[in-house]
């Protein structure tokens, strides 16, 4: 059963009373996807502990992820294990790259409601760019993306509430919707079947038109409801905050990669 990201902390506690509710609960597990292709997406990263996947990232620069706050809120960042280049976690990969975590930076995380639910992690190494491990690009800063706009969720994270955890990373087509969706998040649904992301594995991206928009952050209603939408950190809100980090802190030999003015592509 995937592990949530603080199983025991007061303030995850208040978060599934909310989503009792109809307020927000911590994300993501893929549910109603498909597996991906074997490293399609190069820049997915897998946070783990003990030798076991806890929440999704993506890289962003050699020596930097990002990912949803909750992940390390409360957690010994000393003790994450940051894996790139991984695809079957069942497997020993020779893809993948090991790192620890250096530094970690938030911006004006709120527990409770799950505002500004993002963090960036300074790698202690700067990771080797090949074919299975990719820098991804994100967004301008404050150039979201709209209602109707299509997109890609994707994690390690269980099926279904009831469902076994997959092997390989899962992906899932998804629609961007403005209605019930807070200015700070990017919102998504499923049109006509109940499939979305939910609780176990957070911290993963959204992928729109080739950026890295969203990183899964909560949902309502419980998993695929249908009713509400699942929501994620809105990158392009954090966008010069992010790369201010990566200016400031980052190795001068592997600058930043992401494009004031991005030429969008399809995920």
């Amino acid at each position: 059963m995937t592990q949530s990201c603080r199983p025991s902390s007061p303030a995850l506690a208040s978060v599934l009373l909310a989503m009792l509710l109809g307020g927000p609960a911590l994300a993501s597990e893929i549910v109603g996807g498909q597996p991906a292709r074997p490293h399609a997406w190069p820049f997915m990263v897998s946070l783990q502990r003990r030798g076991g996947h806890f929440c999704g990232a993506t890289l962003i620069s050699p020596n930097f992820v990002l990912s949803a706050a909750h992940c390390l809120n409360g957690l010994n960042f000393r003790l994450v294990r940051v894996v790139l280049g991984a695809h079957n976690l069942g497997r020993r990969e020779l893809t993948r790259q090991t790192f620890r975590v250096r530094r970690v930076f938030e911006n004006g995380f709120d527990p409770l409601s799950l505002q500004n639910d993002i963090v960036v992690l300074q790698l202690n190494g700067a990771a080797t760019l090949n074919a299975n491990v990719q820098v991804a690009q994100l967004p301008a800063q404050d150039q979201g993306v709209g209602d109707g706009v299509q997109c890609l969720a994707m994690g390690w994270g269980q099926l279904g509430t009831d469902q076994p955890l997959p092997r390989v990373l899962q992906q899932l087509n998804v629609t961007v919707v403005t209605a019930l969706c807070r200015p700070a998040n990017v919102c998504t649904l499923v049109p006509r079947r109940r499939a979305g992301i939910c609780f176990g594995d957070s911290g993963g991206p959204l992928v729109c038109n080739g950026l890295v928009h969203g990183i899964d952050s909560f949902v309502r209603g419980g998993c695929a409801s249908g009713l509400f939408p699942d929501s994620f950190a809105s990158v392009a809100t954090f966008a010069d905050w992010i790369n201010s980090i990566i200016r400031r802190y980052g190795d001068s030999a592997h600058p930043s990669l992401h494009p004031r003015n991005p030429v969008g592509r399809t995920p």
